[in-house]
């Protein structure tokens, strides 16, 4: 059975204002034509489809359309991640058309849709993303108390069931059968991934991340919400990767190679993972240095998404204007004057203090240089004017 794992498309999303719909729906295109392409047997996408519980409307009209056309040519299945809504993104999931299963009930997450190929059943079950407030009641057995509240104790009580029940479909087999096979599609932190400054922070009473054993026991786990593609096979002790996101949503995620996974499981046991790159619509590129330095730089990066960190020891004139000049897909500028130390307080402004010292320290504290003779007297001279205004207004 070849399984198509991807995850994080956070439709509605934008990268530091840039609205990335346009180039969502091509990697929308691109991933159907790769499904029918390699004859994928089911599609997984393992939670944060949305960037937010309530989305846009073109991209509800945008997810809509896929999985339409997904469902045409393959089985899909998906689950909430902590950026969806499992209420709003499984309202309809018993009136989804065959062929689409959203797997969004935490109570009825050991409920596998099952798929056949020629060495038997793979049972696909669903952990969607659970926020331990809510699931440590919803996991806990009839009658006991909740759970405790972590992540680690839902995500253990979630994999306790789903083992079990790969269990007990191994015990209804027929005699001399190969055992079922089973995918797990799970939206959490395991400990040993490797994050970035754009996945929205999981913290629970000051801990955010699943032991990886938790995860075991079964042949694949298809994991989602860290955005770079990762393997965490050796830790997890069984086939375990995150796909990543198709799409870089922050510089932090500059050096990533973005990718979808072929896995392909043959009879028990067999399990191979291929990573294919996804389309990149355009490069993410960092340049420091001094506003000139960046400038020379345009010929190689004029049209990639850029952070220019500009070092010059005042800020330059007509910076931004500069920078766009030269870069047109420019998303974010900062200046950082070079051997400035970062003062992590803002200076405090007393109430008897001379303003036009005032204007001073902020011009210092903003450029990284102390003003100049010219500059100090631009600043006394507003000071004057606006004085001598508000008196003759009095």
């Amino acid at each position: 059975m070849r399984i198509l794992h991807t995850s994080d498309w956070h439709l509605g999303r934008t990268l530091h204002g840039e609205n990335l719909h346009a180039h969502q729906a091509e990697f929308h295109d691109w991933l159907l034509d790769l499904v029918v392409a390699r004859q994928v047997d089911v599609v997984v996408i393992a939670g944060d489809v949305y960037d937010r519980a309530v989305p846009p409307v073109e991209s509800v009209r945008l997810l809509g359309s896929t999985l339409a056309r997904l469902a045409e040519v393959t089985t899909v299945v998906l689950t909430p991640g902590n950026h969806d809504s499992a209420d709003r993104l499984g309202f309809g999931s018993a009136l989804m058309r065959a062929g689409v299963h959203i797997l969004a009930d935490v109570p009825g997450l050991d409920h596998p849709v099952q798929v056949p190929d020629e060495h038997g059943e793979v049972l696909f079950f669903g952990l969607p993303y659970l926020e331990p407030d809510m699931a440590r009641t919803a996991l806990a057995g009839e009658g006991q108390l909740p759970l405790a509240r972590s992540h680690e104790a839902v995500t253990r009580a979630a994999m306790d069931r789903v083992r079990a029940r790969i269990t007990t479909h191994t015990e209804a087999g027929e005699p001399g059968a190969n055992r079922p096979r089973s995918v797990v599609l799970a939206h959490t932190f395991v400990t040993g991934g490797q994050s970035s400054d754009s996945e929205r922070d999981l913290t629970v009473g000051g801990v955010d991340s699943v032991p990886a054993g938790v995860l075991g026991g079964v042949d694949y786990v298809a994991l989602g919400h860290l955005h770079g593609c990762q393997d965490l096979s050796a830790t997890v002790g069984t086939t375990a990767w995150y796909s990543g996101s198709p799409l870089a949503f922050s510089f932090s995620e500059k050096n990533h190679r973005k990718s979808v996974l072929l896995v392909e499981l043959g009879e028990p046991g067999q399990v191979s993972v291929e990573r294919i790159a996804t389309p990149v619509p355009r490069r993410l590129t960092e340049l420091r240095g001094t506003l000139e330095e960046i400038l020379e730089r345009a010929p190689g990066h004029g049209e990639d998404w850029l952070k220019a960190i500009v070092t010059d020891p005042s800020r330059p004139p007509h910076l931004l204007e500069r920078l766009r000049a030269r870069y047109p897909h420019l998303l974010h500028t900062e200046h950082q004057p070079a051997g400035r130390t970062s003062t992590a307080i803002t200076p405090t402004v007393q109430r008897d203090a001379d303003p036009v010292e005032v204007m001073d320290e902020f011009l210092a504290f903003v450029t990284g240089g102390e003003p100049t003779e010219a500059e100090h007297q631009v600043l006394e001279d507003a000071y004057r004017t606006v004085r001598t205004r508000g008196q003759e207004a009095s």
